[in-house]
């Protein structure tokens, strides 16, 4: 083994191929110094060659770099002998040597001015000797054989070159003359060893031959140059070819190997690989299919693995069962799962047994997207043994691949035990069950815009989405209680986006699905949050939920239809939200419940008696009142980007009047904006601007801002609004 390989550690079998673009700059360095004499280099080009070779011994040569290196070490240059033997020792593979490759060490080889050195040559063929197994084409060697035979008067290189020949010698190139040449080369060395373990090799072929005492002395066994070298290489080539098999087994089209160790996702558990037994003459085995192609035309005759519990981390056998369910197999694999439970309930398996399988089914889950019902039951009998915390993110993403069904019934027999482990009295568990039912309404909408209308309509859906939002009402309003935090408002808000975005925006399921609406002492709560982003969230909720309403509602709308009952017990109380909300950011009205529908966000009659009397202390000349101490310029969370607007608007008119002339505004608004401020603005040479052109603009300042939702839910809502709007 080289100095350079050394100084590493063999056991290290880490594979980098990130550093790509680096190994091309060392040998864009090496390259441009070996075309300049050494005296001649401003620097030392040994720490650059150092830098490569340990390079390439952590991972290898991809085959362009490796080309390059190859001729790097043959063609004449003036890179010294000793970077270019370090770098022989070092040319680690990645993947198959190509012909052109093994030309060019084969022309590199003989007498001349132009070759390398005969040091130099010898470690070629040494490589040679050690990649031999790797080559793409075998033959190309054997093309090559008589230049390679007439080399063997050459001493410096006979020992490796004999052995290549021995590689590569068959019975087509054991010829009269060949034998004689040997034999005379054997009596002018002195029977070297090299020649006579060839022209043993030769004997084998024809064993007829009569070649005298010449190969009855002592003879190479050519054995392997560098066994350290070749573990190395083994290693190499080992993690390229689990890559590859990676690769391979992540887009489902073949089995996956596991190389000797456990499947993923097992620490106390071995979770067998695909392997077929006794196949029959005309059956096809798993481990043949590499591609969607040969699955589908081999689909019927496949024959199933001896260990039908790989399905649980196998992606292929997974397709396979999918696309050809086995009653019979899933039985087997129901079996070992509730044997696994067993040994845990009688002892004989440590409880952590419970939670390697749980990590199994999880990637099952993930890859199948969806929990058969044997697993299932898994479950059930897992949440009797669980303590609620350990891997709780592995259980709830497992659990939100449950199949599509009644949702009282899934509750009454999996979900209600769940929660009861789950929760803790703490918010936390309340955000893990949050999320979980957040998680599990998306699987359940993919699988309804994957379904038709006429296996929609006679689902459980129509039935199961809705309870799903009624029993996420009550805890986020409970949420919002325990834990009234931004983080939290936003968690809430992620489960309506998903259910007015993706269920009640799409006409297909918007025409089977009863349109469900948060409750409304969520909706103010959240409403009168103190993040913007919050509140945009909720109002852009609310405008997409507006839409729905109008889509039903409208004959020519693809998902028109009747309300059904539970809808339209709803509509008084969804205008509800739309009035205060309106009233309370554009109006100036807030909390009234004069206008029809409005609810005054639900505030008491006694309580807004109190904030009115409150308002008079802090502002006795009566400037601000309650009605619009929320409105867009004092809301506390809209008033920066109402300020914000009208500062850049007064920014801008004063860069347009320096330029023509040395005046500028003569008052700036000092905030905030009331409709008699600016008419009060206007007459003290300040900026010119309507009531109605700053609350507009102030719209468009947020949408450019990303906070589109206050806009959006005003332009749906507001009609003076809408007609500017188009």
């Amino acid at each position: 083994m080289s100095s350079a390989e050394g100084d590493h550690n063999t056991n290290d079998t880490s594979v980098n191929l990130g550093d790509h673009d680096h190994v091309g700059a060392l040998l864009d360095d090496i390259e441009a110094a070996s075309k300049v004499p050494s005296k001649r280099r401003q620097t030392s080009i040994k720490p650059t060659v150092e830098s490569l070779t340990s390079v390439l011994y952590d991972r290898g040569a991809l085959p362009d770099e490796l080309a390059r290196l190859v001729d790097l070490v043959t063609l004449t240059n003036h890179l010294d002998q000793a970077s270019k033997g370090a770098i022989i020792k070092n040319l680690y593979p990645v993947g198959k040597l190509n012909s052109e490759s093994a030309l060019k060490v084969v022309g590199a080889l003989g007498h001349g001015q132009l070759k390398p050195s005969f040091p130099i040559q010898s470690l070629l063929l040494k490589w040679l000797i050690m990649v031999y197994h790797l080559l793409q084409d075998t033959s190309i060697l054997s093309q090559t054989y008589a230049v390679l035979f007439n080399l063997l008067d050459t001493a410096a290189i006979r020992p490796q070159l004999c052995h290549v020949l021995a590689l590569i010698t068959r019975r087509k190139h054991v010829k009269p003359f060949r034998i004689q040449t040997i034999l005379s080369l054997s009596r002018q060395t002195g029977n070297d060893a090299n020649l006579t373990g060839l022209l043993r090799v030769f004997k084998n072929y024809y064993p007829e031959i009569v070649i005298g005492d010449a190969a009855k002395g002592r003879a190479a066994t050519f054995k392997h140059p560098d066994p350290q070298w070749r573990a190395r290489l083994d290693e190499i080539q080992q993690q390229q070819t689990e890559a590859i098999q990676d690769g391979t087994a992540r887009n489902g089209f073949a089995v996956r190997s596991a190389f000797g160790r456990q499947q993923r996702g097992a620490k106390g558990i071995f979770i067998p690989a695909v392997h077929t037994l006794h196949a029959q003459e005309n059956s096809v085995t798993l481990e043949e299919i590499n591609s969607p192609k040969s699955l589908a035309e081999n689909l019927e005759k496949i024959e199933l693995p001896t260990q039908l519990v790989a399905v649980l981390a196998d992606p292929l056998l997974q397709k396979l069962l999918l696309l050809r369910p086995d009653a019979e197999g899933l039985s087997r694999v129901n079996n070992w799962v509730t044997a696994c439970l067993d040994d845990v309930r009688s002892g004989d398996a440590d409880p952590s047994l419970v939670l390697d399988m749980v990590d199994i089914i999880h990637d099952y889950a993930a890859s199948t997207k969806t929990l058969p019902p044997l697993l299932i039951n898994f479950f059930r009998e897992f949440l009797q043994v669980w303590n609620g915390k350990d891997k709780r993110e592995i259980v709830i993403e497992t659990l939100s691949f449950l199949p599509l069904t009644n949702f009282k019934d899934l509750y009454q027999t999996l979900l209600r035990p769940f929660e009861s482990v789950l929760l803790d009295n703490t918010p936390e568990s309340q955000l893990s069950l949050l999320t979980f039912y957040t998680s599990l309404l998306r699987q359940w909408t993919l699988t309804m815009l994957s379904s038709d209308s006429t296996t929609l309509s006679s689902s459980p859906a129509p039935q199961s989405i809705p309870a799903l939002i009624a029993h996420v009402n009550t805890l986020s309003l409970t949420l919002t209680q325990t834990s009234p935090t931004v983080p939290t408002h936003l968690l809430i808000l992620d489960f309506y986006t998903l259910v007015s975005t993706r269920i009640f925006s799409s006409p297909s399921l918007l025409k089977y699905i009863p349109i469900t609406i948060p409750p409304s002492l969520l909706i103010y709560t959240l409403h009168f949050s103190h993040s913007l982003q919050v509140v945009s969230r909720l109002c852009g909720i609310l405008a997409t939920y507006k839409r729905a309403w109008e889509s039903i509602m409208v004959s020519t709308s693809p998902s028109a239809r009747p309300l059904f009952a539970e809808e339209r017990q709803q509509i008084t109380t969804f205008n509800a939200f739309l009035m205060d909300l309106c009233n309370v950011l554009w109006r100036g009205r807030a909390f009234a419940v004069s206008d029809a529908n409005a609810k005054g966000c639900l505030v008491p009659r006694a309580l807004e008696a109190a904030l009115r009397g409150y308002l008079k202390k802090v502002e006795p000349d009566g400037e601000l009142v309650l009605g619009s101490v929320f409105g867009l310029s004092h809301s506390p969370v809209l008033c920066l980007q109402s300020i914000s607007f009208l500062r850049e608007l007064e920014d801008r008119e004063l860069e347009g009047e320096m330029d023509i002339s040395d005046r500028g505004l003569r008052a700036r608004h000092a905030g905030p904006v009331t409709q008699q401020s600016l008419v009060a603005l206007a007459g003290k040479g300040g900026l010119e601007i309507s009531w109605q052109e700053y609350r507009a603009g102030v719209l468009r300042y947020l949408e450019e801002r990303g906070f589109k939702g206050v806009p959006e839910l005003m332009y749906n809502t507001m009609k003076n609004l809408m007609k500017g709007r188009q």
